[in-house]
């Protein structure tokens, strides 16, 4: 059965896959990157979250409050416990200089491996799609992943704010 799931699993997945593992491993090791780098692995992860939950679930009442009750669960988490002194900015190159971490690897194949779970059982049982206990559990996980996510977003932000000093208008 194994063996079945993952020859019919889309050709493109494998490559996703690849992708969010080199992007990991690339994390995983101190770096400089610019404040428009920083967002695009929370963006795309967010994006593939919503066309998941859209195409599965609809992205209706339950569906939305479900992914929002559990982003900001996610989210606040990260801000609570975030060490900001990962960080290290400087305003004049642009550059923020971030400490390597396993975390966004773990956090992506967490999230990876949450849609092929929920992908292969939603094919498998396709009446799935219509229990709301499942539906409200499978949105509020994708949305503690992807708060996870922007809450790490918010605090590298909220940091180069810091040391950017106060907006001059």
């Amino acid at each position: 059965m194994l063996q079945q799931i993952v020859s019919h699993t889309p050709i493109y997945v494998w490559f996703i896959l690849a992708f969010l593992i080199s992007r990991g491993v690339a994390a995983s090791a101190d770096r400089d990157v610019t404040m428009r780098n920083l967002v695009v692995i929370p963006a795309v992860m967010l994006v593939l979250s919503w066309l998941d939950i859209n195409n599965k679930f609809g992205f209706d009442g339950l569906v939305a409050a479900g992914w929002v009750a559990g982003a900001s669960i996610g989210a606040g988490l990260v801000w609570r416990n975030f060490d900001s002194s990962s960080i290290a900015c400087d305003p004049a190159s642009g550059a923020i200089r971030l400490r390597g971490s396993w975390l966004p690897l773990a956090l992506m194949m967490a999230i990876f491996c949450t849609k092929y779970v929920v992908a292969v059982l939603v094919a498998m049982q396709p009446a799935a799609r219509e229990n709301s206990l499942f539906v409200a559990a499978v949105c509020i996980v994708f949305g503690m992943f992807n708060g996870a996510f922007l809450g790490r977003l918010a605090c590298q932000m909220a940091v180069w704010q810091r040391a950017a000093g106060p907006v001059r208008a």
